[in-house]
């Protein structure tokens, strides 16, 4: 029972950020059915993402199955699907046939490029929907290819993440004015959204298109640097105080060549220097003589590290459940340390409990299991 626990969301198998954005609900206690395709294989324990749902698997090109999950929607308050624009009208589950049945719907659309616009009916992914966006752009140093980290800028944060807030919120609305309404998430709107704090940097003028050239992404107070162990450490002091503080601990205090912190035209010398002050030490020796304190440090740990550091080991951020590494419910309330999340179910595993709740015994269940339908 998590603070979501009044909400009913049904969820249409489908692909990353959707699946992500119903772990998230039901980490949260919202009670979130997913509807699966009978075909393919049970990906099983392995799928963290289907962590905490009700399963139920229907044929939903069979209009029996359709029926179903119509009545599924019908208890609901919202609706997760992250198919192309069209697939759900063609399988007679678009928002017109949901909604006409569930006035208060609040049916979430998942997509990279909307449901609108020249390219939204084209394939795409994670990578493409944030270089369109123009949040993959700063995602390097000077020359180099931009890089970002795989699906967390855009399946997760721009896509998943505006959709809970999408459906959140419509919901909300729906309790006040009784109308549902549809919300469409796009990554490529909800990653170029995350960028309005950089460009509010970018319009005082402290971020040129021309990477490399800002204190964020070219200063030598800010950036990650390796270890005499081959192993990386990350520093970040933007405000003077805390820069002065990193120039003592590293002995450089009395360097006048580090003392104008933002003139940019000695970026690249000092960051030679800083390169040459942090491989003469390994990463736990650089742990031991800043971490904890005001210098904006952190060690860039594998995910294997990070669960055994003391910091995440503390809030219980990373926990091994039945033998998968994953992370605990965010965000946390009143300080708890979130409970486990619930287990990952098995395709279909709650078939009969969801079809006696919409209404059907147990000889009406046996039969549409024998007709395939469910």
């Amino acid at each position: 029972m998590g603070i979501l626990s009044s909400i009913k969301i049904v969820e249409f198998e489908g692909l990353g950020p959707g699946p992500f954005c119903g772990m998230l609900l039901a980490d949260l206690g919202a009670d979130v059915i997913v509807i699966e395709r009978p075909d393919g294989a049970d990906v099983g324990r392995s799928a963290i993402y289907r962590r905490g749902k009700r399963s139920i698997a229907l044929n939903l090109k069979n209009e029996n199955a359709r029926d179903l999950a119509l009545k599924i929607v019908e208890r609901s308050d919202a609706l997760i699907e992250g198919l192309r624009p069209g697939v759900m009208e063609r399988l007679g589950l678009g928002p017109e046939e949901c909604m006409s049945r569930n006035q208060t719907l609040i049916y979430g659309r998942l997509t990279g490029w909307g449901q609108s616009g020249p390219l939204a009916a084209a394939a795409g992914h994670d990578i493409n929907y944030v270089s369109l966006s123009g949040a993959a752009w700063y995602g390097a140093r000077s020359n180099d290819v931009p890089v970002l980290p795989p699906t967390l800028v855009g399946d997760v944060g721009g896509g998943a993440l505006y959709l809970a807030i999408g459906i959140l919120a419509g919901v909300l609305s729906a309790r006040e004015n009784g109308k549902g309404r549809v919300v469409d998430a796009a990554i490529v709107d909800g990653s170029a959204h995350m960028m309005n704090l950089l460009y509010s940097l970018r319009a005082a003028g402290g971020l040129p298109d021309e990477r490399g050239a800002s204190m964020i992404d070219g200063a030598h107070f800010y950036d990650v640097y390796r270890c005499a162990d081959g192993k990386y450490v990350s520093v970040g002091p933007l405000e003077p105080k805390f820069y002065s503080l990193l120039l003592e601990k590293l002995g450089l205090q009395d360097d006048a060549t580090f003392q104008s912190q933002f003139e940019g035209a000695n970026w690249p010398t000092l960051k030679t220097r800083m390169t040459e002050v942090f491989i003469a030490k390994t990463r736990s020796e650089w742990c031991a003589l800043l971490e904890g304190s005001d210098v904006c440090f952190a060690p860039v740990l594998n995910p294997s590290e990070a669960s055994e550091h003391p910091h995440m080991k503390a809030r219980g951020v990373l926990r091994e459940i039945d033998g998968i590494l994953q992370a605990a419910a965010a965000p946390r309330f009143d300080g708890e340390t979130p409970a486990d999340p619930g287990p990952i179910p098995k395709k279909g595993a709650h078939a009969d409990e969801i079809l006696t709740e919409i209404g059907y015994d147990e000889g009406a269940v046996a039969e549409m299991r024998a007709r395939g339908v469910v």
